[in-house]
């Protein structure tokens, strides 16, 4: 396909671990049994021919041993076939071919000898002194010819120039190479059957433990911390087994305190956001009659009265922002949804900041979706604000239906004209406490205070409440542009 890697399509041919073992062992009985196979041809062909080689040897130099003393030299042609038929007859019928010069005799006239003995082999035996055999194949038959010179019984036991070839036929012993290697050949196949079959066993043995560890791994990585593998001998799969069940006991053992760190770490932010709403409460009443009053006090104590009350209303909204993220963090939250019209929500949530003559809208008139309204204003109001906050005029704000994969969403697209967001800061914009301001210009006419950096962790939230997301781009003309998307169809009541 076309997305396979290199990797990927060579680990298909090859195969999995097991075909490669199954194979592996196959091969080398294959390489081991022709090996095998053919070494024991090797040996028993040369034992069958050495064997039939020297008896034939013997009998010829015996034979000739017997009948050569009686023998008259020279021959004529009669003396010299009586010397080749009496030959014949004490090697049991083998045809025998004398040669005395140019003259020629055979043991039977009618066989045709003509071609059976080489040149090589008379050249062989006319200069030598001793027995000479050549295996030659005469009219498609395999053939031993033994050549021998005839010598005088003096001292010096000089050649008579009589020389005797006798040929035995080699079919019985090609039969019976033949038959040894057909039965080599047929054992080779149930020998690589059992082979197939103890290399299944084995690598079924192997691979247990590596498949266990590799689903233990699985599970692991999924989460299941509880994991483990069985931890069975004393090799090297067991120790990899007992090294892989510690590795997890210390991740197990390292995530639950983590786990009770962040659960103290959530408990202590809600306890004391919580322990602080009361004093703050106070602090805002208090503040709030000192601003009213600051026309009528000294400059400097009308200063530092507006000046508390502004960081007064600062510490109760990052108060409320932790109080709600601890409710997400304790997945108490609960969706009130009902039947909204968006366009309308926008503009109220707009309206009731006073940011109506700051932000363009582009709002589809009739967008309805089962919402929580209160939730969807505290959206509008963290991404808004964002973009008021960090942004460069003019901000829009643009809803519209679109078509999704499997049904119609609703699009909320926030966008403004600043420096935009770098890449950096785009991934983990929607992180909690995260501040993208050096990357970013603020807008003239803000106020400047510095967001807590929960804003968008907390439309995000709200978002993934309702079932739908929040992302961020770069525009076309620059700026950064936030997109809620959520699902047209009714949310279910969840517990988060």
């Amino acid at each position: 396909m076309p997305g396979d890697t290199p990797q990927t399509g060579s680990r298909r041919i090859v195969g999995g671990l097991r075909t490669r073992l199954v194979v592996a062992f196959v091969v080398v009985a294959l390489l081991s049994a022709a090996t095998a196979t053919a070494l024991a041809y090797r040996d028993a062909r040369t034992a069958i021919l050495q064997r039939t080689q020297t008896a034939a040897v013997n009998d010829l130099r015996e034979r000739i041993a017997v009948i050569a003393s009686d023998f008259d030299m020279p021959p004529d042609h009669r003396t010299l076939s009586r010397f080749a038929e009496e030959t014949s007859d004490g090697l049991g019928g083998r045809l025998v071919i004398a040669r005395y010069h140019d003259l020629v005799a055979v043991s039977d006239p009618l066989a045709a000898s003509e071609g059976q003995v080489t040149p090589e082999l008379r050249a062989a035996v006319r200069t030598g002194d001793g027995a000479r055999f050549q295996r030659v194949v005469w009219r498609g038959e395999p053939c031993l010819v033994v050549g021998m010179p005839v010598t005088y019984t003096d001292g010096d036991r000089r050649a008579s120039g009589l020389e005797v070839f006798a040929i035995t036929g080699l079919r019985a012993e090609r039969d019976d190479i033949a038959a040894l290697l057909d039965s080599v050949r047929a054992g080779i196949v149930p020998v690589l059957v059992l082979t197939a079959v103890l290399a299944l066993l084995a690598a079924g043995t192997v691979l247990r433990p590596v498949r266990n560890l590799s689903r233990a791994t699985r599970e692991l990585a999924a989460g299941d911390l509880g994991s483990r593998v069985t931890v069975s001998g004393h090799d090297e799969l067991a120790r990899l087994a007992r090294t892989f069940n510690e590795s997890a006991d210390a991740v197990q053992a390292s995530d639950r305190k983590l786990r009770e760190q962040e659960a103290r770490a959530r408990r202590f932010v809600a306890d004391v956001s919580h322990e602080l709403r009361t004093p703050l409460a106070a602090m805002t009443m208090m503040a709030t009659v000192l601003q009213e009053d600051a026309d009528q006090l000294p400059r400097d104590t009308a200063q530092a009265a507006r000046t508390v009350g502004a960081e007064t209303a600062r510490l109760s909204r990052l108060v409320e922002d932790l109080m709600e993220i601890s409710r997400f963090d304790a997945k108490a939250i609960r969706l009130n949804a009902t039947e909204t019209d968006l366009g309308e929500t926008v503009r109220a949530s707009l309206a009731l900041r006073g940011w109506t003559d700051r932000v363009h809208t582009h709002l589809d008139e009739g967008v309805r979706a089962t919402v929580d309204r209160r939730r969807i204003d505290v959206i509008v109001a963290n991404l808004v604000g964002n973009a008021l906050r960090h942004g460069a005029p003019p901000v829009t704000v643009t809803l519209r239906t679109t078509p999704a994969p499997h049904a119609q969403e609703v699009t909320l697209e926030v966008a403004d004209h600043g420096a935009g967001l770098p890449p950096q800061a785009r991934e983990r914009v929607f992180e909690r406490f995260y501040k993208a301001d050096s990357a970013r210009t603020r807008s003239a006419d803000d106020t400047g205070e510095p967001g807590s950096g929960l804003g968008t962790a907390i439309a995000w939230e709200n978002a993934r409440l309702h079932g739908g997301t929040i992302s961020v781009t770069d525009g076309p003309q620059g700026g950064a542009v936030f997109t809620l998307r959520l699902p047209l169809r009714r949310t279910e009541e969840d517990t988060e």
